[in-house]
């Protein structure tokens, strides 16, 4: 499907002398929206290759990728298993509850333990309690992830100044930022409260695909709202607002956090007039405050 592009027409962009676009990933799909589709295309196919029939990955209990996977197994019938990051969870958020429907078997554990999901201690035992298994990292951030971002910038069919992404892992920033033309810049919005981490991210994937240093790209993490999944009344109050004015959906985890940084930057002048922002539309919406 071509995906559509659709301009900001709200006076305090308007009078900026900006143009601001929203690539519209989230409606690629009802359920695997957003930049998870472009993360987990080469995924399926190389799960369809390796005849796996069963797939396991990680996230927090607000994982758009946790909820993407599951809808992912109920459609190409496969199995699937959610490590989730803390055992605190009492009752089910919409997120996991929506994972839970598609059939995905949720696992929690410690968040002690989740740190030591990227060793190979760890993984074996997985292996060795679920069987053979495909294990995807949290976010879909692996090779085949990153490989599926590289496409979000062919969906774009005008020409460009700026590109800006919300960002949990850096896959999809990454992906980008390599798609790039010499005179584009990507802009990331870390989601949660980690300094360096989304940049480290970034040069690593950047130098696994390529040989070359990019300087087309800055991390801006003055818009993480102090946590992952934490927000205010103001960042509420702001999504209410755009909601109104451009009826386009944000969630208060990811895409709402990088569209508010990007009116603020625009209101504080950080983009010079005449200049053209698309901000991508990573979906995520199962998890969105009603």
């Amino acid at each position: 499907m071509k995906i559509p592009l659709q301009k900001i027409s709200d006076p305090a962009i308007s009078s900026s002398g900006v143009n601001l676009f929203v690539l519209r990933l989230d409606l690629t799909h009802q359920h695997i929206s957003g930049n998870k589709w472009y993360k987990l295309k080469y995924n399926l196919e190389e799960i369809k290759k390796q005849k796996i029939k069963t797939v396991l990955t990680f996230g927090g209990a607000y994982s758009n990728h946790i909820a993407a996977t599951a809808a992912a197994g109920k459609e190409f019938g496969f199995k699937t298993i959610g490590i989730i990051r803390g055992d605190e969870e009492k009752e089910l958020n919409a997120t996991l509850q929506f994972a839970e429907s598609g059939g995905m078997k949720l696992h929690f554990v410690s968040r002690t333990e989740y740190r030591k999901k990227h060793t190979p201690e760890f993984l074996s035992a997985l292996t060795e309690k679920f069987g053979k298994i495909f294990i995807i990292p949290e976010g879909g951030s692996n090779e085949f992830g990153v490989k599926g971002c590289t496409e979000i910038v062919n969906e774009i069919n005008i020409p460009f100044d700026f590109i800006c992404s919300a960002c949990g892992t850096g896959a999809t920033i990454s992906g980008i930022i390599m798609s790039l033309k010499e005179d584009q810049k990507a802009i990331a919005f870390p989601v949660l409260h980690a300094p360096g981490y989304i940049e480290s991210e970034i040069k690593k994937w950047i130098t696994h695909f390529n040989s070359k240093n990019f300087s087309n790209f800055h991390v801006n993490e003055d818009y993480d709202f102090g946590k992952y999944a934490k927000h205010t009344p103001e960042l509420l109050a702001f999504i209410e607002r755009f909601e109104k004015q451009n009826n386009i959906p944000l969630d208060q985890v990811y895409t709402g956090k990088m569209m508010f940084g990007i009116y603020d930057l625009i209101r504080k002048g950080y983009f010079e007039k005449n200049k053209t922002i698309v901000a991508v539309h990573t979906g995520g919406l199962q998890g969105k405050l009603h």
